[in-house]
């Protein structure tokens, strides 16, 4: 079986920290000793993983908008990225595990490689640098970091930020209704209205439901229609520019 290690192109100089980021809290109930698990190493490699993400960020997108780069950094450190990251390098095969954990299915649990990959990371920062932690982390996301600087990740959930904006000044979120379909089975055009708070904000067409309604948010947050329904409210230019 390759290990770890060569997986991962790093030789740990400390051994003992490679086995605290590998052992489950699970384990560590089960063998009676609790200060050994990798909770602590997973709030370290979470705190590194966001400075290297947003050094890396805001070098490379000198374009890009404090909330441009804020919501590419929570995808990527978001739990299916790093779950995705454990995958990489089947950190699951080498977690260290309770037998109830075990039984469970706790190798492939998505919360628990993702943890476990926090843990990871804040083993390495440990042991060597902030440098040599960086390659490492920017090799497993690299995919995820390959968009142009002129690419807006805000484009890609239009509805996510319409929502994220709208729930600033009232906790009830945008409503979407289909209100026109037409064509055959096989092509058909939805038209979805986007509405808060009893003011209808935008229509958007689209090959499905789903694609009209975000095609609806798009054009809500185009068109700063919500912004009318806010006393003092107005459109910034990230928001236009959306």
């Amino acid at each position: 079986m390759v290990s770890l290690e060569e997986r991962l192109g790093y030789k740990f100089r400390n051994s003992l920290l490679l086995g605290e980021a590998l052992t489950h809290p699970s384990l560590a109930y089960e063998s009676a000793k609790p200060h050994f698990d990798n909770q602590r190493l997973e709030f370290l490699g979470d705190a590194v993983l966001q400075l290297i993400l947003t050094q890396h960020l805001f070098e490379t997108f000198p374009g890009f908008a404090e909330g441009q780069m804020t919501k590419l950094r929570t995808r990527i450190v978001s739990r299916p990225a790093l779950e995705k990251f454990a995958k990489k390098i089947c950190l699951g095969d080498y977690l260290l595990l309770g037998r109830g954990e075990e039984s469970s299915g706790g190798r492939s649990r998505s919360s628990t490689l993702a943890d476990a990959y926090e843990s990871l990371i804040g083993a390495i920062y440990l042991d060597s640098s902030l440098e040599t932690v960086r390659d490492i982390v920017l090799s497993h996301c690299s995919s995820e970091l390959k968009i142009e600087d002129n690419d807006d990740p805000l484009e890609r959930n239009p509805k996510g930020q319409l929502q994220e904006l709208l729930q600033q000044f009232d906790v009830s979120g945008p409503t979407y209704t289909v209100i026109d379909e037409s064509g055959p089975d096989h092509n058909k055009t939805f038209v979805s209205l986007v509405s808060w708070n009893g003011t209808d904000l935008a229509e958007g067409k689209g090959s499905s439901k789903k694609n009209s309604e975000t095609a609806a948010a798009k054009n809500a947050l185009s068109n700063g229609e919500w912004s009318k329904v806010v006393p003092g409210a107005h459109v910034n230019e990230t928001e236009m520019d959306s």
